[in-house]
């Protein structure tokens, strides 16, 4: 407690998070007056290594920028690249993106569920502790974990920062006799992702909501992962609704081409990751986004598990505004991500050839997919010969720091109205808004603007 009566609450250190961040709380007379969610890693420069590469380079190199989520930048830049030389990617090869993408899915949500998140629901400090009374459920979460890492192998030639992926397609496809073992396997994951999202439906949630618009892709007759159309919710006061309303708001959809004019990057004094707002307003992306845009079309096996799990039916427009319930989401999203994969592999056919021809051209191109935090948009300008020009990578950590940063200030302010809580409390509670959102936060840190007078 300072002197003028003000509390300040300062961790230096976020733990079970990708990356390294630090939280300022600042209270004063019962009222959260500053909430900062400080990125402090060093400057990444992707966007700047990107320039002068060739067009075919960027699925490569910014595959590099999350050990996580490759595929998400692989592919996102794939499509920024193919959009850029007026080339389309369909068919078995579109099929195979997907199912590489629901690999990704698959071994980065339940990473996040089993390693960083569930912890916090049984009061313990790592996945080690957790497994002393769960061990069960932890062994269970990493051999979906593998489930997912061998997709990616197989499609990707590496589980970490893929090697097969190319501009147009593929190096390489595989066999469908490659692929019978696989499916095989995921059978019997498909059972215990079912399970999954049981045992974690039996957590015990605090009431929240959340006030912000919900940003996803959407793709009419599919759950968008790899393709869609930015798609927008309104945030509940907009409606006069409280946040923690379970119904579905009116949505707008805009162009992925309009992307810029839509979300806007500012930069903040206090992180080397700059703050995103959608048409002025502070938004979220990712599972609750996507369950709330695109839930209706998720599979008949991942909608049964949804309702049993207490989320509602998204059909009939229930959508989940709980940050803390987000991990029902993700584990209904693994469960979706293994039937997906299933259908695909049962209707493959090898496609020949395994990439299409992607000649160089002289414009701007823009691309976004569905990784496991949320909507991940690149552009890049060519010139004639395909060398880059520009290039901007928005991901999703950063379009959701000011979502997170308010949860904080919701949550942290609702907790001070039942009580006087300890340093120690609210330090316990701030890190669990935070994980609630499984923020990358290396994939955010970009670089401040630094003036000298």
């Amino acid at each position: 407690m300072n002197g003028d009566g003000t509390r300040e609450v300062k961790l230096g250190a976020l733990a079970r998070v990708e990356g390294e961040a630090a939280l300022h709380l600042c209270v004063r007379e019962g009222e959260v007056t500053e909430a900062r969610l400080k990125i402090y890693e060093p400057p990444r420069f992707f966007e700047a290594f990107l320039r002068g590469r060739a067009h075919t380079e960027p699925p490569d190199l910014t595959s590099r920028v999350c050990g996580i989520c490759p595929v998400a930048y692989q592919l996102s830049a794939c499509r920024a690249v193919e959009d850029a030389c007026q080339v389309v990617v369909d068919g078995q090869l579109a099929a195979l993106r997907r199912l590489l993408y629901c690999g990704e899915w698959i071994e980065s949500q339940t990473l996040h569920i089993h390693l960083l998140h569930a912890p916090d629901f049984f009061g313990v400090d790592n996945v080690i502790e957790l497994a002393r009374t769960q061990r069960a459920e932890v062994e269970r979460g990493l051999r979906l974990k593998q489930a997912g890492n061998r997709i990616v192998e197989l499609l990707g030639g590496r589980s970490i920062h893929p090697i097969n992926v190319r501009v147009g397609g593929f190096h390489r496809v595989p066999t469908r006799d490659e692929l019978r073992p696989l499916a095989e396997r995921l059978r019997w994951e498909r059972d215990a992702a079912a399970d999954l999202v049981r045992w974690v439906a039996g957590f015990d949630f605090p009431e929240a909501g959340c006030d912000h618009e919900l940003l996803a892709l959407a793709e009419p007759g599919t759950y968008a992962i790899e393709c869609g159309t930015p798609t927008a919710m309104t945030a509940p006061s907009a409606a006069g609704l409280p946040a923690d309303t379970d119904r579905a708001l009116p949505t707008r959809a805009f162009d992925i081409h309009d992307f810029s004019d839509h979300v806007v990057e500012r930069q903040v004094p206090y992180s080397t990751a700059l703050h995103s707002v959608l048409d002025g307003r502070r938004h979220l992306t990712g599972s609750l986004a996507r369950y709330a845009i695109s839930g209706r079309w998720l599979s008949p096996v991942a909608l049964e598990a949804a309702r049993d799990a207490g989320l509602g039916d998204p059909r009939q427009g229930t959508v989940c505004r709980n940050p803390f319930r987000s991990i029902i989401v993700r584990a209904v999203e693994v469960l979706y991500a293994i039937d997906e994969a299933l259908r695909i592999i049962e209707a493959y056919e090898p496609p020949s050839p395994p990439a299409v021809e992607v000649p160089p051209r002289a414009a701007t191109g823009h691309g976004a997919t569905e990784a496991p935090r949320g909507l991940l948009y690149h552009r890049y300008t060519l010139d004639a010969r395909g060398t880059v020009t520009d290039a901007s990578l928005v991901p999703p950590t950063a379009q959701n720091q000011g979502a997170i940063e308010e949860d904080l200030r919701r949550t942290v302010r609702g907790r001070l109205r039942d009580g006087e809580p300890t340093d120690a409390e609210l330090t316990a509670l701030c890190e669990r808004v935070i994980r609630n959102h499984d923020p990358c936060i290396s994939c955010s840190a970009h670089f401040l603007d630094l003036r000298v007078r």
